[in-house]
């Protein structure tokens, strides 16, 4: 289970930005993939005011374009999806159903992997 709880603040000039919060110490591990690809111009900044994280999502140009789109954001360490970006384009979207497919897609990949891992780990 993941230590680490995430909260959208904003999308500005092509930049997602959330806080990120953690129930442990130390610098948390997100990782942010779009189409199984991990994006490396993420930035986790901390706040020194208060005890928490800034992530800074810049949307990579391949995300831009018709259809449905989606980042996913994780925690590296318990492999849990903290949250996600859905990115919506062009003229026939066919409403929030292929968002939530897309999603949907994104988990069970997730699950995939979590269940061979599991299986190599236990035989």
């Amino acid at each position: 289970m993941s230590t680490l709880q995430l909260t959208k603040t904003k999308m500005q000039q092509g930049v997602w930005e959330g806080i990120v919060t953690q129930s442990v110490s130390g610098v948390p591990q997100v990782e942010v993939t779009h189409q199984g690809k991990v994006l490396d111009e993420v930035k986790l900044v901390q706040d020194p005011q208060e005890k928490r994280w800034i992530l800074s999502v810049p949307v990579p140009r391949d995300a831009i374009a018709d259809g449905v789109q989606t980042l996913l954001i994780r925690d590296k360490v318990a492999g849990d999806l903290i949250g996600h970006v859905t990115l919506l384009a062009g003229e026939d979207l066919g409403g929030d159903i292929r968002a939530e497919m897309d999603l949907l897609r994104a988990e069970l990949d997730m699950l995939k992997r979590a269940f061979r891992r599991h299986c190599l780990e236990t035989s």
